[in-house]
């Protein structure tokens, strides 16, 4: 039992914090099975750490999503802006290319190169914030570079912010944009693997209850963090972090 707590804790703290950061949570789940043999994954387990995840962000955003009347155009902007990304997805998962890309070596390119991309992005002056430069043309731009989020390595956060720092949103105002983003790929992520649960007998035990509940304060904590660090600061010790991670993917490759 002991075990298995620390294997879903270990679940949850790479779901909830690599999930809102620019940093790509394949490349770390690649690691983490590589230095640690799980003994309790599973589809329900995957399902579960992404409905924390879903469930943090959903709260985190409350009030915007709850406040139609002010909110209305920036929700429907994000629903637009994620049916390239549903679309695709649902695509590459029915006809299962989706599992042609889960490939370490694709994984360790993409963490390194859409890392280097990032830094460029980032290097744009800042003269537009949602509120008055989030249209329809610079939300289906930001959508289009999401679906290479469905490339392992590449981090559905990661490459939301790169679109938006290149529209010179600002670091903020980019991150806002690429966390509501993720409340439509999450729930459609989720959705995909019920479906695939289909046929599995669904057990509701301790185990998934504490998947949803650690991924749950892992993903909020991670949002509240990385709201107010990119407040003062640039994104280059996510980029360091990304080459590093790299970096390790490429000496277990080619060692």
């Amino acid at each position: 039992m002991f075990q298995e707590f620390i294997e879903i804790l270990i679940l949850s703290a790479v779901q909830g914090i690599s999930e809102f950061l620019p940093i790509s949570s394949s490349a770390h789940l690649i690691l983490v099975s590589n230095f640690y043999d799980l003994k309790t994954g599973s589809l329900l387990i995957d399902i579960s750490l992404h409905l924390g995840s879903l469930f943090a962000i959903i709260f985190y955003f409350r009030k915007d999503l709850l406040d139609l009347k002010n909110n209305k155009k920036l929700l429907q902007l994000i629903l637009l802006g994620s049916i390239p990304l549903i679309i695709f997805g649902y695509l590459l998962h029915s006809t299962e290319l989706i599992y042609l890309l889960r490939n370490l070596k694709v994984i360790a390119w993409t963490t390194f190169f859409f890392g280097i991309v990032l830094f460029f992005a980032d290097q744009q002056k800042i003269d537009k914030n949602i509120s008055t430069n989030l249209n329809i043309k610079s939300i289906i731009f930001i959508g289009l570079f999401q679906i290479l989020a469905l490339i392992p390595g590449v981090s559905r956060a990661g490459i939301t912010l790169t679109a938006a720092r290149f529209l010179k949103f600002n670091r903020v105002d980019s991150s806002k944009i690429s966390f509501l983003l993720s409340i439509p790929a999450l729930a459609g992520a989720s959705f995909l693997g019920l479906k695939n649960a289909a046929n599995q007998p669904l057990e509701i035990n301790y185990l998934i209850i504490l998947s949803i509940i650690l991924s749950f304060l892992f993903s909020y904590v991670t949002v509240k963090f990385f709201l107010s660090y990119i407040n003062r600061f640039s994104l280059n010790i996510f980029i360091i972090y990304r080459i590093f991670i790299a970096s390790m993917l490429f000496l277990i490759i080619y060692s």
